[in-house]
């Protein structure tokens, strides 16, 4: 971990998507420059919005352009912000298709000393009973299973895709990093779920239900039906046993000093 005679200049939020994270980093790290990097303009432009929203100005939240994986290598050189104390990745590796080649990549864009610290793994995220009383028990195991194959598919169809035994320690010790470790942070929300939690998975069932219509049967389908239905009484929005439990493993690394 990052020592407490290490100052933090700079943080890098790669794959920062809307830039919650690369807020919470400005707002820790006052001294710092926290730059949101993201290879979709839209989301950098709600990155720099939500910063003014929280008051972050001055230039203490900056957003970069960057494709993924092609444009990490920039980040270091005269045209990109520099290099960084504290990199954060969460959920983006997996979209690259060569996973040890971004690790490697990111880890040289640390100063001698930094933290490169990366949100991968974790558990599925678990909300609903074993049996709720329709359709089939054991739902969110066939969906796990659905969204696994759909992973896999996403992965080998990346460019240059390359197969790696996912051992994220030893993937960081391979890109050069010492002092590997890791911690889970877990999300525990019991039933009944308040409202806000209950959009969230209505959002996530919509879209689940959407892309499972040529993996999942019948009987299964009809059952998400009933779940994003905004006015069932057994939909996620209403029903009485709804919670959200979700662990996210986070993998850290620092380059050695000089």
């Amino acid at each position: 971990m990052l020592g407490p005679g290490h100052p933090v200049r700079r943080v890098l939020d790669i794959g920062s998507g809307p830039g919650v994270m690369t807020g919470v980093f400005a707002e820790t790290f006052p001294h710092a420059e926290a730059v949101a990097v993201d290879g979709t303009p839209a989301l950098l432009a709600r990155a720099l919005a939500r910063a003014e929203r929280l008051g972050l100005t001055g230039g203490r939240v900056t957003v970069r352009h960057a494709r993924l994986p092609e444009d990490l290598a920039a980040l270091a050189g005269e045209s990109g912000p520099g290099p960084a104390d504290l990199i954060w990745s969460s959920k983006a590796v997996h979209h690259i298709g060569d996973q040890q080649g971004a690790l490697d990549a990111l880890a040289g864009l640390l100063r001698p000393g930094g933290l490169l610290a990366v949100a991968e793994g974790g558990l599925p995220m678990r909300y609903l009973p074993r049996d709720i009383g329709l359709g089939r028990p054991g739902l969110q195991a066939r969906l796990d299973a659905a969204q696994e194959e759909r992973f896999q598919a996403m992965r080998a169809g990346l460019p240059d895709s390359v197969r790696v035994r996912e051992d994220w320690p030893a993937m960081l010790g391979r890109a050069g990093l010492t002092g590997v470790g890791s911690f889970t942070s877990l999300l525990d929300l019991p039933a009944p779920l308040p409202g806000p939690g209950r959009a969230f998975l209505h959002s996530q069932l919509t879209r689940l239900r959407e892309a499972m219509t040529g993996q999942l049967d019948a009987e299964d389908l009809a059952t998400l039906d009933v779940l994003t239905d905004p006015e069932a009484a057994e939909g996620i929005l209403r029903r009485p046993d709804v919670f959200l439990l979700s662990a996210v493993t986070v993998f850290t690394g620092t380059r050695p000093a000089r």
